[in-house]
């Protein structure tokens, strides 16, 4: 197994889950789509929201 490949697997877990909630509360097609993009980058949410909020 190579270095780093649980942390790969963990990460698209975790944009296909988001991508299935964004998606599935999506209003129409191009709000969709947003909430396929919206997936790609939710790690980059989070990390910006937890620094804002420790004030970091």
């Amino acid at each position: 197994m190579q270095k780093g490949t649980t942390s790969g697997v963990v990460y698209a877990m975790g944009v296909i889950g988001a991508a299935i909630y964004f998606i599935s509360h999506a209003t129409g097609f191009w709000m969709g789509v947003l909430g396929f993009l919206k997936a790609l980058i939710w790690p980059v949410l989070l990390v910006y929201e937890a620094f804002k909020h420790f004030g970091m």
